[in-house]
Formats: structure tokens, sequence, C-alpha cells
């Protein structure tokens, strides 16, 4: 049976409320763990839709489960709300332009638009649902801080995530298409060495540099690059430098450092040796070290089975039409550089990337063409704690261009497009394309079937967890 037709009515007729949940978030922008005023609307208006809802999952107020629904399939719904900090900018303008008011904080990452599309296809499962009693449960899932906290990765840990069958994300980006590819494991960690302060011209013999082992950390770190996994990444940022005074020798220093690779495996192979080098910086400064594991999450395996039925909904709903304009929108914000410099880096890039089609899509600035799925084993050089998800239950992640070609995510350009028109007939899409998808499943249990199959075939059947059972999500910490 085809329910396009059931897809496209159910997320029409709440089209209002969708746009009004993804709003509403965008102007709260509320970093990780603090999203209160998102999740408040975010569970109330699911609670008058009907669904079963339950908060403050695994010790995380802002986390959430909603269901309608009883029996198997369970298809999981991962939502997402939290926004970036200092990125607050106004909607729809191409210059950089914070938004009116005290939030300093905005969406760069389109986690509003997240959130929202999937509740538009929770919405659609329920309208399917309720017309096929006893056919299986939709539950959404409210995951906090994925920017910082990463809950999915502490959800699946503990348990949250065991009773999916199988698991439908996406994500706000530039392009059309049913993802293919991995992302990296990451994680996160904080190095400190202790040393001893003393005046740096008339003592320094008596004092032991902190900031002296922190920088030869940082050497030793760069010599490590070239004996590990090249699709490996190591990168560092200084969180205390021991002070601001020349002429101290510095008695603390924290570097945070994150360390990513293609699978769980290698990342747990390199940090061992990330903490060595710290360790041989702080002999050789006659300073102590201590290291803290802050997060981590799991690299994404994609399930073919979920992944192909994703591709098939795509394909059968198609695109929205943009009018002449939203197209004068795309052209508008595609122009929204920082500089002359940077706008022609990314025209250069775009006809590196497009070929023929550059031309088209520099004066049609939004990729509407939807991406054949291509099974290369590609990693993107990104990292989220969906895939911890994917370990847990056979996932497809959906990605729709609600920006132009060219944004980057964790930008005031990717902020400002978050609400704009182009956003939202995206968002609404989203929700039909997941919705479809996840019908296809209800349908056809020997496809559950497959797709368990598969990701048992992928796994063994583990998951090895990179935060170990006493690692709380750090919620004072946002």
């Amino acid at each position: 049976m085809d329910y396009r037709q059931l897809v496209e009515q159910a997320v029409e007729a709440n089209r209002e409320r969708i746009l009004e949940l993804s709003d509403a978030i965008f102007d709260y922008a509320e970093i990780g763990f603090r999203e209160f005023r998102s999740v408040e609307q975010f569970t109330r208006m699911l609670q008058e839709d009907g669904f079963e809802v339950t908060c403050g999952l695994d010790g995380m107020p802002t986390a959430f489960r909603a269901s309608y629904g009883s029996g198997r399939p369970l298809i999981g719904l991962l939502a997402e709300y939290d926004a970036l900090p200092d990125l607050s900018q106004k909607a729809g303008s191409d210059v950089r332009c914070p938004a009116d008011g005290p939030v300093t904080d905005g969406h760069g990452c389109g986690h509003n638009l997240l959130g929202a599309g999937c509740y538009a296809a929770a919405l659609a499962l329920k309208e399917y649902l309720a017309q096929n009693p006893g056919k299986g449960t939709v539950v959404l899932y409210g995951c906090p801080s994925e920017e910082k906290g990463c809950s999915k990765t502490h959800l699946a840990r503990d348990g949250f995530f065991d009773e999916m069958d199988i698991a439908y994300a996406w994500h706000p980006f530039a392009v059309t298409e049913a993802a293919t590819y991995s992302m990296l494991a990451n994680v996160s960690v904080f190095f400190r060495f202790k040393g001893i302060t003393s005046h740096a011209a008339a003592a320094p013999h008596m004092g032991r540099s902190a900031l002296d082992a922190a920088e030869l950390m940082s050497v030793g770190v760069n010599y490590l690059r070239e004996h590990i996994v090249p699709e490996a990444r190591i990168h560092y940022a200084y969180r205390d430098v021991g002070g601001i005074a020349p002429n101290v020798v510095q008695g603390t220093s924290c570097v945070h450092y994150f360390v990513r690779a293609p699978k769980n495996y290698q990342v747990q192979e390199i940090l061992p040796r990330v903490v060595d080098v710290a360790r041989g910086a702080a002999l050789m400064t006659g300073t102590e070290m201590s290291w803290e594991l802050y997060s981590g999450l799991s690299d994404l395996i994609v399930n073919r089975v979920v992944t192909e039925g994703m591709h098939e909904a795509l394909c059968q709903l198609g695109m929205p039409e943009l009018t002449e304009e939203d197209w004068a929108f795309a052209r508008r914000m595609f122009l929204a550089a920082d500089s002359e410099e940077a706008l022609q880096m990314k025209i250069d890039r775009i006809r590196a990337e497009y070929g023929d089609r550059a031309e088209e899509i520099l004066e049609h600035p939004v990729d509407m063409e939807i991406r054949t799925p291509v099974w290369n084993g590609q990693c993107q050089m990104g990292s989220s704690d969906v895939g911890d998800a994917s370990y847990i239950a056979p996932l497809a992640f959906l990605s729709l261009p609600t920006a132009v070609v060219g944004t980057s995510t964790h930008t005031w350009q990717m902020t400002a497009q978050g609400k704009g028109p182009i956003a939202h007939k995206m968002v609404l899409h989203a929700g039909k394309v997941m919705a479809l998808a996840a019908i296809g499943m209800y349908e056809d249990p020997d496809k559950v079937a497959a797709a368990r199959a598969e990701l048992l075939k992928a796994t063994g059947g583990r998951y090895d967890c990179p935060l170990p059972k006493e690692l709380r999500p750090r919620l004072e910490e946002g």
C-alpha cells in the first residue's frame, strides 16, 4: 500500500505546530543540558498530541521519552535541540548580526530543525499507528547536549535504547541524501599539569613550569601524528595557561584534547599513547600530570537495509518546490561570507566539487538533487553521539539542504538560515521522509529482521561504550 498521502496529510495538517516548535527552539537557543524551555514546549506539545511522555531520562533533566502505539517493531526517532555558544544571529540576516535580546547563543548546527523534524515524523507515525493498531510503537527520544555532553552515549550505555528495533535520525546540512558514510569515534580528555611557581628572573631554578609541560606535550603529540592511522585527528585547546605574568614560572596548566579515529578501537589504541606523551612532558619538566576523560562517543554504523529504505522514501516523495522568492533568499545567503577571500574560496570549492553542475549550483545554490547511495566505506571527518545509538539498533541518517551550498555548520551563516523559508520546507520534508521510511519497516517485518542481522554482523553483537559506567553526564557544566 502507498502511504505517501497519509504522511503528506499528517505533516501538512500539523504544519503550523511543527514550525512553531522549530522557531521557538531557535529563539530559545539553549546550550547543552540547559534546554529547559525548549524541552518544556516540546514535551507539552507531545502530551497534547496524545504521546505518553517521561522526562528526566538517565538523570538528565532535559532528556525525555515520548511514545505512542503498542507492540513491535519499536521505531525510535532521535531528536536534538541544543544550541552552540556565542552564535546568536538574527534570522535571515546576510551579515553578522546577533539577535535582539539577552541570548548570546545560537543554532549554528540546526538542532532546532532537527528536533522539529523528528516531531513531524512522530506525528505522521502516530496517524499511521492510529489507523493500524497493534502494528508497532514509535518513540521520540529527546537527546540533549549533542554538541558537548554526548547524551546518546550515556543513554546507549545505560540501556535506554535497548528497546529500539530501528532508529532514524536526520541533520540539517547542504546536501540531499540518505547518508552512507560513517563518522569518527571521539574522546574528549583534559590534561592538567602542576608545577612550582617562582620568580622567572630572580629564582627560575626554584620553579617548575606547568606551561612548559603543556607545550612539550603539544610537541610530542605533533610527532605522534605521523605514527597513527592517517584518518585519525588529534586537536587541542588551552584551558589554563597558568596566568598572564611572564615573570612568573607558571604553576598550573590545562589542555583539552580531542582524539578521533574511524573506529572506537582505534581511539582506544591512540589515547594511551597520548597519555604517555603527557607523562613524558611531566618528566621532562619536573611537574605532576593528571588526566580526566570528559566525554566520548562512538563511530557511526549506517545500516544498509534501513538506509536504502530511507533512500526509497526520499525518491518516492521527491523534493519540495522552491519559489523564486526562496531562490532569491538562497542567492543572498550564498553571498554571506566574512570576506571576499572567503567567498572566492567557497566558489572555487563548488567548482571543484560539482564540475559540470557548478554554474547551475552557483545560480541556484541549494543542492536539491537526491544523491544515489554509494557504499564505499567513506568516513565523514566529524563526530556525533548518534554513533552510539547505531551500535544498539539499525540506523539510517538523513540529510536535507536547510542551508545553501558552501555553508559550514557551527557558523553564524548556518544560524541565519535556521528560521528561513527553505529551512521551514525542509524540516517538514524531513518528517515526511523519516515517517514514510518507518512505515516501510512496520509493513515488512522481514526488513526489520534483515536490518538486525546486518547490524549483528557489523558489530559481532558488541558495544564497547567509550565512557565508563561511573562517568555521569556533566550537567553542571552545560
